[in-house]
C-alpha cells in the first residue's frame, strides 16, 4: 500500500512541473535568447563583459539596440566586411561654419581674405612708451624711475662708504623696513645714492638694503 501510495505522489509531482524560464522576464530559452536576437551571442557579451573587455558593450544596451532595432520595422543589417560605410554627417548643429572650407569657400576666396587682415591690421595702433608719470600727492621718491636710470650693476661701487661700524648699521637700518623697495625709498629721499647716513649702502653701488633694480629694467625690455 505504502509503494501504491509513493508511486501516485510521483505521478502528480510531474504533472505539476513547468518549464523554467531562462532569464527574469519570464522567457523561455527556445534557441532564440531572452526575447531578442540569440541567445548565444548574449550569453557571449555579457561574458566579455564581466570579463573586463573595454570594447564589450553592456547588456542592458544590446537590449535597448536590439529593441530599437525590432520596432523600426527594418530588417537587421548583419556585419559584413562588404556593407557600406555609413554616411558622414557633416556640418554638425554647433560647429560654426567658419571650420568648414567648403562653406567659407562660397563666401569669399583668398583675395578677399587677404583684403580682410589687411584692413584689420591697417587699424593696428602702437602706443610708444612714454615717462613714468609722478605720484599724485607725494613727494617721496620713484625708485621705479631710479631704476630706469642707473645702469650699473649691483655690487658696483660707485660712491664712498665709511666702514665705520658698517655691518652693525647695516643690519640695524635695514631691519627697520618690511621690504627692500621701501629701505631703497628711504634711502633716496635721504640723500641717496651720494649721501648714506644710516650705512644702507655700505659696498657704495647706490641701491640699499639688497635692492635690485634688475626687474625694474626687465619689465622695461
Amino acid at each position: 500500500m505504502r509503494i501504491f501510495l509513493c508511486g501516485v505522489a510521483l505521478v502528480a509531482l510531474a504533472n505539476c512541473t513547468h518549464s523554467v524560464p531562462d532569464s527574469a522576464a519570464g522567457v523561455v530559452d527556445t534557441g532564440q535568447g531572452v526575447g531578442f536576437g540569440n541567445y548565444d551571442d548574449y550569453r557571449e557579451a555579457r561574458e566579455a563583459q564581466l570579463n573586463g573587455d573595454p570594447a564589450a558593450s553592456s547588456t542592458d544596451d544590446i537590449a535597448r539596440q536590439a529593441a530599437a532595432a525590432l520596432n523600426s520595422g527594418e530588417a537587421p543589417v548583419n556585419a559584413s566586411p562588404s556593407n557600406p560605410a555609413p554616411e558622414v554627417v557633416e556640418n554638425a548643429r554647433g560647429i560654426s561654419g567658419e571650420n568648414d572650407f567648403d562653406a567659407v569657400s562660397a563666401q569669399r576666396d583668398i583675395q578677399a581674405d587677404a583684403a580682410l587682415i589687411a584692413q584689420n591690421r591697417a587699424q593696428y595702433q602702437v602706443i610708444q612708451p612714454t615717462d613714468l608719470p609722478a605720484r599724485p600727492g607725494s613727494s617721496r621718491p620713484n625708485i621705479v624711475a631710479y631704476a630706469l636710470q642707473t645702469t650699473n650693476p649691483v655690487g658696483t661701487p660707485l660712491y664712498n662708504r665709511s666702514s665705520f661700524r658698517a655691518e652693525t648699521k647695516y643690519a640695524q637700518s635695514c631691519g627697520a623696513f618690511a621690504s627692500a623697495d621701501l629701505a631703497q625709498e628711504e634711502f633716496l629721499a635721504l640723500g641717496g645714492p651720494e649721501r648714506d647716513r644710516k650705512g644702507m649702502d655700505p659696498d657704495g653701488d647706490g641701491y640699499a638694503c639688497g635692492w635690485n633694480p634688475a626687474p625694474f629694467r626687465a619689465a622695461r625690455g
